[in-house]
């Protein structure tokens, strides 16, 4: 794995908001581009028009159509390399990977580490160098992803990986879910400063049109509920509203999964 934190600038990381909350993440350097999870190819296409740039790889974590809806139109108009997850039967992916595979993006400078994260999908890859991570939909700020096709006992463990990434690592999630997250945070566990000030400040970002993205590792550490099934507040919460005590970490995390669904 690289050691080196990346030479992209956060500037050339580009939020493009799809359907109603899908982000679809842009990183340019010089003239050429690549795109993280490209659901619709309209607002792709767009971007490049406005920047100029070509399009050289498309990355994909994992088979929802909202992640992978536009790739085929991408792929007939610009034939980019497209990396997606072994298992996955997405015909547009050049080349598989999983866990312990390296993309190297020559042309924007960029070499990759995947990461196995199943939980949300039996599949689901995350892309990670130093500095910067697209986990797909496993995490986002202040939660993280449904159970559509891995079990609790998959996510929980994909989690904790995520959590012991350098706390500096921005987390480029794939949507805009912060706001809904944090009011889930607040009902799980009533007393953390450090979420309450992340709630300020996301309620500012989005009153201004902004993004709440990217998060960073240490905060999530801080302030989501999915990494800290650990603490005494959350498992206390869990046993007031199921009449029965998480025996670890993992029970605890299944629980506030499942109350997260109902939410």
């Amino acid at each position: 794995m690289n050691d080196q934190h990346s030479k992209i600038r956060s500037s050339d990381i580009i939020p493009l908001p799809a359907f109603r909350d899908n982000y679809i993440w842009l990183l340019r350097h010089g003239s050429a581009a690549a795109v993280v999870d490209p659901g619709d190819a309209s607002v792709v296409e767009a971007a490049l028009r406005e920047h100029d740039l070509r399009l050289v790889a498309i990355l994909l974590t994992h088979h929802h159509n909202d992640h992978i809806g536009g790739v085929a139109e991408l792929v007939a108009r610009h034939r980019p390399a497209v990396f997606g997850p072994t298992g996955e039967d997405i015909p547009a992916i050049t080349r598989h990977v999983g866990e312990g595979d390296e993309v190297v993006l020559e042309a924007l400078g960029l070499h990759f580490s995947v990461l196995g994260i199943p939980g949300h999908t039996a599949t689901h890859i995350a892309y990670y160098t130093p500095g910067i991570l697209f986990p797909g939909d496993t995490l986002f700020s202040a939660g993280c992803g449904r159970l559509l096709g891995g079990t609790a006992g998959q996510l929980h463990q994909s989690l904790q990986r995520l959590a012991q990434l350098p706390g500096d690592t921005a987390v480029y999630c794939a949507h805009e879910y912060t706001l809904a997250n944090l009011a889930f945070a607040r009902a799980a566990e009533s007393d953390n400063p450090a979420r309450d000030a992340w709630l300020a400040e996301c309620e500012a970002l989005r009153a201004a049109g902004r993004p709440t993205l990217p998060s960073s590792i240490e905060r999530e550490r801080r302030i989501n509920p999915f990494l800290r099934a650990d603490s005494p507040a959350l498992i206390d919460a869990v046993t007031a509203r199921d009449g029965q005590r998480p025996a670890n970490s993992a029970e605890c995390f299944a629980a506030l999964r499942r109350w997260k669904d109902v939410f």
